[in-house]
């Protein structure tokens, strides 16, 4: 029923072989809908009994399955016998462990052959996430795997005595793999069992966890997925999802009689979370207000005021995702995903014009410090040595003012020998220690208007990376040599990406006029450069054998200036 298929079979065919390196495309895997899979016992019941079965004679005394037939949710489901690393999916799970009181994300501690697939990068990523707590899931790149994307999760240790709580992180591992996806816009997904035997963890009533929760998943945001696909990588894993997929996925009114009998009576939450009634929290009505004194309600506004006063202070401290812990998770997605779809809603026209997507939802203080934090830990594990050799930007002398400068050279931005990804890391790096404070960017455009650019939407996310501090401690853009293009792209940046920004932006023709902001002793500038200022600007130009004549005559300005002084 769950056999594999090699590259060139037919859907839910016979495999040839363990198709072991060859990439699987989505519709070569078996789909839970499809007619041919009814005849393999997927109801969980042997021939006898599917002969003899009465649905209205179960002990459970359930007349109507709480999981019903859902056509939709069926044909996006499919089934697959081996590891998920061949499958051509949106994104692959990797079910990662804990060691000692770290959490690590390395080739240790990771699905089986994962490493080995995706390639030394995807290590040396996972290396700098920072762990995985259990019950949470991260997402990196997948490097060399068919996927587009690899998401890493943590599963529970189980013990008996803890059994509800290990469920509850379980159905978790699985729904934070699925909010990932969405938040990503990535529509496909291929899923191994999470849990694992090192941790004790039972294979069928994990096997329970896993089904319903994705089922209650789909139940909710099913449009917005495309395809789940179970990956089993033993006999006994599908097996066990053989007989239970017929309980919360049935396919036709028999299987459904059947789910009525056979499911267990708890099935969880509408989360697929396992409930715990002593836990629900209780609240009483308040007090009859002739009860109340009015002293009592004065200092309930007291209390009101300075509380609000005092949340208003600490919204730049605390990670919202904390303060909104008291919400439905769905519901905190859901407000998330409306959010980002509203802002997505009237800037379309704007990818159709190649500007890219500025369609991006407005960051708070804290998330903007947490992405920062975040890429600042990347860069700082990560080797950047061929994105600083390739000299796009890098750290001068200060201004006339005294602020520290950071040069960017437009002419070696290389777009098509660049990972934008690795150059955001190291544009971080190297922004750090000078963002502290007030500091100015130099930019040479000569001669790179012959090179590609990235969009309007890549300069805006790394305006966000960066954050406020970015923006509040930038002096101002000296831009050398800016072309009718460039200005134009400048205004566009005013007026649909950061006014505060780009208002910053101050055009200069000429070298000579450059070193009237920044000194040339302040500044390492490419030969091409000065060849470039003299074809523009004629006579007026500063040629590269004029170097060193400047530098001295500047020297000789300053030793006299000192003189006149004293």
């Amino acid at each position: 029923m769950y056999s594999r298929v090699s590259s060139g079979g037919s859907r839910g065919g016979p495999g040839s072989g363990n198709g072991a390196g060859a990439v699987v495309k989505l519709d070569q895997v078996p789909c839970w809908s499809d007619v041919e899979q009814r005849s393999s016992g997927g109801d969980g019941l042997d021939d006898a009994a599917q002969r003899n079965f009465d649905p209205l004679s179960g002990s459970s005394g359930q007349k109507v399955s709480k999981f019903g037939i859902d056509h939709s949710i069926n044909g996006k489901l499919y089934i697959w016998k081996g590891v998920p690393w061949n499958l051509e999916v949106d994104a692959v799970v990797n079910s990662t462990n804990e060691a000692s009181l770290s959490f690590n994300l390395d080739e240790a501690h990771s699905s089986p052959g994962l490493h080995a697939a995706a390639g030394p990068g995807l290590a040396e990523e996972c290396s700098s996430l920072g762990g995985c707590r259990t019950g949470m899931a991260k997402i990196t790149s997948a490097y060399d795997l068919p996927a587009r994307r690899v998401i890493h999760t943590v599963g529970p240790r189980y013990a008996v005595k803890y059994h509800t709580a290990a469920e509850n992180a379980l159905s978790h591992c699985y729904r934070s793999c699925l909010e990932l996806l969405i938040e990503h816009d990535l529509e496909s997904i291929a899923m191994g069992c999470i849990y694992s035997e090192t941790k004790g963890y039972p294979r069928e009533p994990a096997a329970h966890v896993a089904i319903r929760t994705v089922r209650r998943f789909m139940e909710k945001h099913g449009t917005k997925i495309t395809a789940i696909v179970f990956c089993m990588t033993t006999s006994t894993d599908a097996e066990i999802y053989r007989r239970l997929l017929p309980l919360y996925f049935p396919r036709d009114k028999y299987e459904e009689d059947v789910a009525s009998v056979k499911l267990p009576a708890d099935v969880g939450d509408e989360n697929g979370e396992t409930i715990i009634t002593e836990r629900k929290i209780r609240i009483s009505a308040l007090p009859s207000s002739e009860w109340a004194p009015s002293s009592l309600e004065n200092g309930i506004n007291n209390y009101r005021a300075v509380a609000v006063k005092r949340n208003e202070s600490l919204d730049a401290l605390v990670d919202p995702a904390f303060m909104s812990m008291t919400k439905d998770p769905d519901q905190r997605r859901q407000e998330q995903w409306e959010k980002i779809a509203q802002a997505q809603g009237g800037w379309a026209w704007m990818k159709w014009m190649g500007l890219g997507s500025l369609n991006t939802a407005p960051l708070s203080l804290s998330e903007e410090n947490a992405i920062h934090a975040r890429y600042l830990a990347r860069a700082n594990v990560i080797n950047l040595t061929e994105v600083a050799e390739m000299k796009i930007i890098y750290r001068a002398g200060v201004d006339a003012d005294g602020k520290p400068v950071i040069v960017v050279v437009g002419a070696h931005f290389l777009l098509r020998c660049l990972d934008l990804e690795r150059f955001i890391l190291y544009v971080v790096k190297e922004f750090e220690p000078v963002i502290q404070r007030s500091y100015t960017i130099v930019y040479i455009h000569s001669a790179a208007s012959l090179q590609a650019v990235p969009d309007l939407g890549w300069i805006k996310r790394i305006q966000q990376i960066l954050g406020r501090r970015h923006k509040r401690n930038l002096n101002a853009i000296y831009v050398l040599h800016p072309t009718v293009g460039l200005k134009t792209a400048i205004l566009a940046l005013q007026l649909l990406v950061d006014q505060e920004v780009w208002k910053k932006v101050v055009y200069v023709e000429r070298l000579l006029d450059l070193f009237q902001f920044v000194p040339r002793d302040q500044l390492t500038i490419p030969d091409f450069v000065f060849q470039h200022d003299l074809e523009v600007n004629g006579e007026k130009g500063l040629g590269a054998d004029q170097k060193p004549r400047t530098i001295a005559n500047r020297s000789r300005q300053i030793a006299a200036a000192a003189a006149t002084g004293r």
